[in-house]
């Protein structure tokens, strides 16, 4: 998480581009925090589009009267990826994940996995519903 203030107004959140793995940054929720005023906070995304250019989108209007947290249900992002109060003077806290899968060169020649036999299908449960007390 970070937090975004008068006189912190962004965040970076960057990888090591030499870094062989793919890096997910989820935005959960984003809220604010003590000491807010009653105005309007505008936290925006600052990123890149398919052709490499700089782009901002607001993703939150916080006002503590109205609208103090907004959940953002993991709103996936490709780092990095810049958080910046466009507007008010916080202070808003961002709250999320980092999610990093290795890549691995895997052969799949040699895969052991095979199909499930009849037999360990049968001997997988059936799902069943659950009973009303």
């Amino acid at each position: 998480g970070c937090e975004l203030t008068a006189s912190t107004k962004s965040y970076t959140f960057q990888v090591d581009e030499e870094d062989d793995s793919d890096h997910v940054l989820a935005l959960s929720v984003v809220c604010l925090t003590e000491g807010a005023k009653d105005e309007c906070n505008v936290v925006e995304v600052v990123g890149r589009n398919h052709e490499n250019q700089e782009i901002a989108v607001p993703v939150a209007n916080l006002k503590l009267s109205c609208q103090p947290l907004l959940s953002l249900d993991n709103f996936k992002l490709q780092p990095p990826v810049t958080f910046r109060l466009a507007a008010g003077s916080g202070p808003v806290h961002l709250a999320g994940w980092h999610q990093i899968t290795h890549r691995e060169d895997i052969s799949f020649e040699d895969d052991d996995d095979e199909d499930m036999s009849e037999e360990e299908e049968e001997e997988i449960a059936p799902i069943v519903p659950a009973k009303k007390e």
